[in-house]
């Protein structure tokens, strides 16, 4: 099998960002220039129309409901502090609507009529994001400020007659809230009371505006999709993880009372429902299920409040799916799919029939297809008797008389998951005679909230021992070569390659960090104001918790690391702050084990620039050669 080098690999393109505006143009982000930009089409499978030329990556598009125009995030050298601006499709003019260069922007959505949008900024207090609304000829940020928060806000939309708006607050990654803001008087409506953590998310007005579509776990284990009614504040479940006729995944593991397994999670409470979109004045809806890693979608209309007709599914590849925008008249939507084996690429579905069309075709820099391997689904025991999934992936080539090399990579978050979507990376590691286990230790989202509990606080280093069990299954699998085996991952998950390292230093081979936590302590005091209060709900507080966050701290168990160790970051990482790779490459260095380091002075939180991607893990591939 002919092999490419990781450059090529790397100039795979990737569309999404999916908005079906007015007269049929379909507006997108694609990364041909090595930045997302903003491009359109008019018809399937046409010559698009580039219509942003930065060298930053754009982050978002929302086409205006009646006007030839669009707005669009970007933020400057990966800094997060997102700017809005207004896209004349006509004349290519671009406004810069907000001008706070050191605020943040969350996009919340225009008025039905395109003459007014709301977003959300902590330009008043970092720390804090506040509820704004402005006029669409207004410029540099002549916005009314319509309500002073004191958490983690965003805008999730209009409502149908455009006089309140959607006010979501996070807490924690799950815990949330949900309000309604009425634009006349400034009232805030709190729907969502509760007693113990929930998450209330992807709200949606419903027809009218009476009710509220969401998805939450506000009464079982997995996100299921329920209305609230706001009449009366009471909830009614629409449908939920166990509506599934089939279930994904092996095995019907009952439960126990630390979260049960995650082959079958939460039991009765089936899969998590994990996004949802009304289109108001047709009543479709369309929402998925995150079925073990897979997207399964669902399509139909609201015939009664609380009850769904479902229309022909759609036949998209199997992977992963989302970010569902209807067009004008609810009679077809686009959306963003992907599999491990098909790089992302925008769809548009035919509501009612399920006839579906691919509108993009992104490149695969001239690398075949059919060479693109698809993982295997698998579940390995842990210590203490749970089952763990994970992706586990092998060269299409025989294997080597010892085995394949592995790189064990392992995603961020924590409670995040890692999902059956193109990688151009791993398919190069693929190509070239390594294998990938990429496990979705305890923490992970996807498999129910007391699942991602079993991590919290004090039980972190659990998680850690989910990656060891994980490579004692490899080292019982035929085809591994069980001295060759690599931590890798990104953000949270530098924390667990450095804390693996230092934890289990017998079982690496290498480690490669890539903007990773070091030490909780400074990395909680350095990070962004705006993000402090959401990761000590995660890590634990500074104030209550410090003793054991140093305990933890792989910085602080540095003595034990054995293995070769390359670090990379972003200088203008605003999350993991650049100094805790310079920390970690310093005491490493002391141990005399062999480190690398590479720092991206015009990059954040991982790498956006094609020009840097591509020495980044031209980088590592050498690394890898060296070591593995």
């Amino acid at each position: 099998m002919h092999q490419y080098d990781i450059e090529r690999y790397l100039n795979v393109r990737n569309a999404g960002g999916t908005d079906l505006g007015p007269n049929g143009r379909l507006s997108f982000l694609l990364n041909t220039t090595g930045t997302g930009q903003v491009w359109s089409l008019d018809e399937p499978l046409g010559w698009p129309e580039q219509h942003t030329f930065f060298e930053e990556s754009v982050s978002f598009v929302d086409s205006s409901p009646e006007r030839a125009e669009a707005v669009f995030g970007m933020d400057e050298g990966g800094n997060e502090r997102a700017q809005l601006y207004l896209l004349n499709y006509e004349s290519g003019e671009i406004t810069d609507l907000t001008d706070r260069p050191e605020a943040k922007h969350r996009w919340g959505g225009w008025d039905s009529e395109g003459d007014r949008f709301a977003f959300a900024s902590n330009r008043r207090d970092t720390s804090v994001f506040d509820i704004y609304v402005q006029d669409r000829d207004a410029i540099g940020g002549d916005a009314e400020l319509v309500y002073e928060g004191d958490g983690w806000l965003s805008v999730a939309g209009w409502s149908p007659s455009d006089d309140r708006l959607i006010v979501h607050e996070a807490h924690s990654s799950f815990d949330h809230d949900v309000y309604t803001l009425d634009l006349a008087t400034g009232d805030l409506t709190h729907h969502t009371p509760h007693q113990r953590d929930a998450r209330y998310g992807s709200p949606e007005w419903g027809p009218e505006g009476e009710g509220l579509y969401l998805v939450t776990d506000r009464d079982s284990d997995t996100l299921r999709l329920e209305r609230l009614d706001l009449a009366t504040g009471e909830f009614s479940v629409v449908a939920s993880g166990a509506d599934l006729e089939g279930e994904s995944g092996a095995g019907d593991e009952e439960d126990d009372e630390e979260g049960g397994s995650p082959v079958k999670p939460g039991g009765d409470d089936g899969w998590n429902v994990d996004g949802v979109a009304v289109h108001e004045e047709s009543r479709r809806v369309v929402y998925s299920r995150n079925v073990d890693g897979y997207t399964e979608i669902t399509v139909g209309e609201l015939v009664e409040p609380d009850r769904i007709d479902p229309f022909p599914t759609p036949d998209l590849p199997e992977g992963v799916a989302g970010g569902v925008s209807f067009g004008p008249d609810g009679d077809r939507f686009a959306l963003t799919a992907a599999g491990s084996a098909h790089n992302a690429n925008v769809y548009v579905v035919d509501a009612t029939t399920g006839e579906t069309e691919r509108w993009t075709a992104a490149s695969t820099a001239g690398i075949p297809p059919d060479t693109f391997v698809d993982p295997e689904l698998v579940h390995y025991p842990t210590f203490d008797g749970k089952e763990i999934p994970a992706f586990f992936s092998v060269p299409a080539t025989e294997p080597p008389e010892n085995g394949y090399p592995v790189i064990v990579d392992i995603h961020g978050g924590p409670e995040s998951q890692r999902r059956p979507s193109f990688a151009s990376v791993k398919q190069y590691l693929l190509n070239n005679g390594y294998a990938v286990f990429e496990p979705n230790v305890r923490g992970s989202s996807g498999y129910g909230k007391a699942y991602a509990a079993l991590d919290d606080v004090e039980k972190r280093m659990d998680s850690v021992a989910d990656i060891k069990a994980g490579v004692e299954w490899l080292h019982d699998h035929p085809e591994v070569d069980s001295d060759r085996v690599v931590a890798m991952g990104g953000s949270y998950g530098g924390f667990m390659v450095l804390a693996a390292l230092t934890e289990y230093p017998e079982l690496w081979a290498a480690g490669v960090d890539i903007v990773g936590i070091a030490n909780f302590v400074t990395f909680l005091e350095n990070t962004g104001d705006w993000r402090r209060k959401l990761r000590e709900a995660e890590y634990g507080s500074l104030a209550e918790d410090r003793e054991f966050l140093e305990s933890i701290s792989p910085i602080n168990n540095i003595a034990a690391i054995e293995s070769p160790l390359f670090v990379l970051h972003g200088e203008n990482d605003p999350r993991v702050p650049v100094g805790e790779a310079e920390q970690i490459v310093e005491r490493t260095r002391e141990q005399g084990v062999p480190v690398r380091k590479l720092i991206f002075d015009d990059e954040g939180h991982g790498f956006a620039k094609l020009e840097n991607r591509i020495e980044a893990y031209r980088a590592v591939v050498e690394f890898l050669a060296e070591y593995v």
